[in-house]
């Protein structure tokens, strides 16, 4: 999100202005922290991790639900803030933090998976959502407030407009549930897309495996950086030319037409000429 603004932070406290660089525009509709909150549904004794808790619109409505509560918060000025409107929660801490490098593993024990919630910035929403995904076997579930387009990528199929290396990636980890829209309205200051919830949740057991997930997200990735070009302008770079008719897929195809199944099966294939060469 783009847009500078003043912010009052309530109760006669000096304004916080929304700064660009953190990509920050504060929700500030209660309708729809409402509906979040009732999407994610806490239930005693889980853990619950939200990322940019900014002024703790989202932030107290999880208190007041949440037995176990922590926020990574980067913008030091809001820290101190935070600090005192949620110090008396049993069990609340916050990380001034950029959730970028932050290891989630810090905030994870054998009796409690973490669920996962944010307003994430739209100048990192891609690059963090990769991150978290290589939590994924520790998290029971995410859910997001992002750029609807992001969240229309993260659930495209074969042949849609939108498919593409984040899709895949994230269908890979976890299933995907587009949850419902929110106007620009009801943040402050207004960003100039609309938003989108969606709910991640990490497959128990993945359906389709691969070998080496490395070989899938570099397969992946070269694929869609000449998405208009035949599967192989890709695989040339990762097979020898002659091993191209040895694949499980036809390389005249263009990237958006293969499935998840089919990028699963293409890495694992590759992976298995690459040890035997």
């Amino acid at each position: 999100m783009s847009r500078p603004g003043k912010q009052r932070m309530g109760n006669g406290e000096a304004p916080h202005r929304a700064r660009k660089r953190f990509g920050q525009n504060f929700l500030v509709d209660g309708n729809v922290i409402d509906r979040i909150v009732g999407a994610i549904n806490p239930q005693p004794g889980e853990l619950l991790v939200e990322i940019g808790p900014g002024k703790g619109a989202l932030t107290a409505r999880l208190a007041d639900k949440a037995e176990h509560l922590r926020v990574i918060e980067l913008d030091r000025d809001l820290v101190p803030w935070l600090k005192v409107q949620f110090e008396k929660h049993p069990d609340f801490e916050l990380f001034q933090a950029d959730a970028l490098k932050f290891d989630f593993t810090t905030l994870m024990n054998d009796e409690q998976s973490l669920r996962i919630v944010g307003n994430l910035p739209y100048n990192i929403s891609t690059p963090l959502i990769f991150h978290l995904l290589s939590y994924a076997g520790q998290v029971k579930d995410m859910h997001f407030m992002l750029q609807k387009e992001v969240v229309k990528r993260m659930a495209a199929g074969p042949g849609e407009k939108a498919y593409g290396r984040l899709g895949i990636m994230v269908q890979y980890d976890c299933q995907v549930e587009p949850l419902f829209e929110v106007p620009p309205g009801a943040f402050d200051p207004a960003p100039k897309v609309d938003s989108a919830v969606v709910r991640l949740t990490p497959h128990a057991r993945r359906p389709f495996t691969a070998t080496n997930r490395k070989t899938l997200s570099q397969l992946v990735n070269v694929a869609f950086q000449q998405r208009r070009k035949t599967l192989r302008n890709a695989l040339k770079n990762l097979v020898e030319p002659e091993q191209l008719d040895q694949l499980p897929v036809d390389a005249s195809l263009r990237p958006e037409a293969l499935s998840l199944e089919d990028y699963v099966r293409l890495a694992n294939a590759i992976d298995t000429l690459n040890s035997a060469s």
